[in-house]
């Protein structure tokens, strides 16, 4: 009831007069500076996830993901940020395929069996009880970039080799099969939170700032999955 009633404030509030352009640029400013993201975040990329929570996330989890594979797999690069409440709720480690790279991300993948990352706009679903314990299922919203989610289970788990523990003993953070796995002690604190519709946006060099793809964001390259569409049992 609390996420309703915030939801419809924070809705509210975007939905006076102006432009959507000028109520993303107005949130972003006032997030950043509130949630004192500077340095912590690139502004850019924000408002790439603030932009793609304003086109599809209405109605949703007003906590925003974004996965940031510019950066190298042995630096924090999963953020939650709660647009209610601007605040920054998480910033941990997280994993790419391991056919994306070594370190780095660097090759991406909306096939199955590809074992590589996907980048784009996905809405957090359901949660399950799979091989590596609690996990959060994925739809992917960019067509023709990640709308395989479903059949490729990407999805949201814990695993130890996406843990700080792990980086320290091995200076590297390991590698999974597409999905952005996450330190087993967050894990379902940070799925918890986000489940039921937020938005992540899984960004790369390509979708962020001025030189950014407008195929990748622009509002007419979502997809809504279709209600039961590829809601197939998923056994790790």
């Amino acid at each position: 009831m609390i996420k309703k009633i915030l939801l419809i404030l924070f809705f509210s509030s975007i939905a006076q007069a102006g432009s959507l352009e000028d109520h993303i640029d107005d949130l972003t400013s006032e997030v950043y500076l509130t949630a004192s993201l500077d340095g912590v975040m690139d502004y850019a990329l924000l408002k790439e996830g603030i932009e793609a929570y304003m086109t599809k996330g209405t109605g949703a989890n007003p906590n925003l993901v974004i996965i940031d594979y510019r950066r190298p797999s042995n630096e924090k690069r999963f953020y939650v940020v709660d647009l209610a409440n601007k605040k920054l709720k998480y910033h941990t480690y997280t994993t790419h395929g391991i056919e994306s790279g070594g370190a780095y991300a660097r090759r991406f993948s909306n096939t199955l069996n590809s074992k590589q990352t996907s980048v784009g706009v996905f809405k957090t679903a359901e949660t399950y009880y799979g091989k590596y314990g609690y996990s959060l299922r994925l739809d992917g919203l960019s067509v023709g970039v990640n709308d395989n989610a479903r059949r490729r289970h990407i999805v949201i788990h814990g695993a130890k080799y996406a843990s700080p523990d792990f980086l320290e003993t091995n200076n590297f953070i390991g590698w999974s099969w597409g999905c952005p796995a996450l330190p087993p002690e967050k894990n379902r604190e940070i799925i918890d939170l986000i489940k039921g519709g937020s938005i992540i946006l899984a960004a790369n060099d390509e979708m962020v700032g001025q030189d950014s793809s407008p195929s990748l964001l622009a509002s007419a390259q979502f997809q809504e999955p279709v209600k039961g569409e590829n809601r197939m049992v998923i056994r790790r």
